[in-house]
């Protein structure tokens, strides 16, 4: 069976440097009124210091069907995995960055 062109379907490219990742254990997340900054940041423990490894803007509609994706992404990984455990203890590494306090 061959495939049909759709012109709804978007070919989408991923580089070998981009297909690495970038590890990520914050995030903090700002809005204003016509976009979501989402920073993503790798924080090291004993380290007081850290750098943004990544910035995504997304417009409100946009970050709502991010939402979206997620949560349907999680229920999947809690119904093969299990329930993901959160722990609400503060985080051992030092988080005094000034500016605003985010959400990871």
């Amino acid at each position: 069976m061959q495939e049909e062109n759709n012109p709804n379907q978007i070919q989408i490219e991923l580089s070998e440097e981009m297909a690495e990742g970038i590890y990520s254990n914050l995030a903090i997340i700002t809005h204003s009124t016509s976009e979501f900054v989402f920073d993503f940041i790798r924080v090291m423990p004993g380290v007081p210091k850290a750098k943004v490894k990544s910035r995504i803007v997304l417009t409100p509609d946009h970050a709502k069907r991010l939402l979206m994706a997620l949560n349907d992404n999680i229920n999947k990984f809690e119904d093969q995995n299990g329930n993901i455990a959160i722990n609400e203890q503060i985080p051992p590494f030092p988080m005094g960055f000034g500016g605003p306090t985010g959400q990871a």
